[in-house]
């Protein structure tokens, strides 16, 4: 099941990053990475065409309390941004209940690609989802064509665990991957109700 989440005063720190609220003083920076044609559409929405767009999203992530803004550490500019999301198919993922978890779900600014920066800000998300708020899983997935997103996710400890088509704030629809990963201190035991479409490696 889908468990809580509630970021409020919440920073969350690694080698190179801070993970924080968003602010509305973030504005121009998260303009800069959304508006980029080579970035939202990688994870599904189209490129902002105005700081207006931005504006809205940025309000919707302040409201929603369950998304990091991504601070370069040494300038102090937010290039990303990371989301501890509901994952959806909850009937189709039944085999999760009672487990609970969220998926994970980011964005990064273009210039920073290649750095290794995103998995940095995944492996501390993971930190704290699994020591501080105790979930059991956590999920994330990826587009077939995105093999950024995928290498992102492996790096991390997610393995594949079903294939699935995504329907995309674009109104796409993109064949990809869900991958998992369970919270190594739990023994949890997972019904494989969907064969046909389970790749897990055990």
């Amino acid at each position: 099941m889908n468990a809580s989440v509630d970021i409020s005063g919440i920073r969350l720190q690694s080698e190179r990053l801070v993970l924080r609220e968003w602010r509305l003083d973030d504005l121009d920076d998260l303009f800069e990475y959304a508006s980029d044609p080579d970035v939202g559409p990688r994870a599904g929405w189209n490129p902002h065409p105005d700081k207006e767009e931005s504006a809205r999203i940025l309000d919707r992530f302040i409201a929603g309390k369950k998304t990091f803004a991504l601070v370069l550490r040494e300038s102090g500019k937010v290039i990303g941004s990371l989301g501890i999301e509901n994952y959806e198919m909850e009937e189709e993922l039944s085999e999760f209940f009672p487990y609970r978890g969220r998926s994970i779900g980011y964005v990064l600014g273009k210039p920073y690609w290649g750095r290794g920066l995103m998995p940095e800000a995944v492996k501390a998300v993971v930190d704290y989802c699994f020591d501080e708020l105790d979930y059991d899983f956590l999920v994330s997935g990826h587009f077939d064509f995105n093999d950024r997103s995928r290498r992102v996710q492996e790096k991390c400890g997610f393995r594949p665990y079903r294939k699935v088509v995504f329907d995309t704030p674009m109104g796409l629809k993109h064949p990809g991957v869900i991958m998992l990963l369970l919270n190594p201190k739990k023994d949890l035991k997972l019904d494989f109700s969907h064969p046909e479409t389970l790749i897990w490696e055990k």
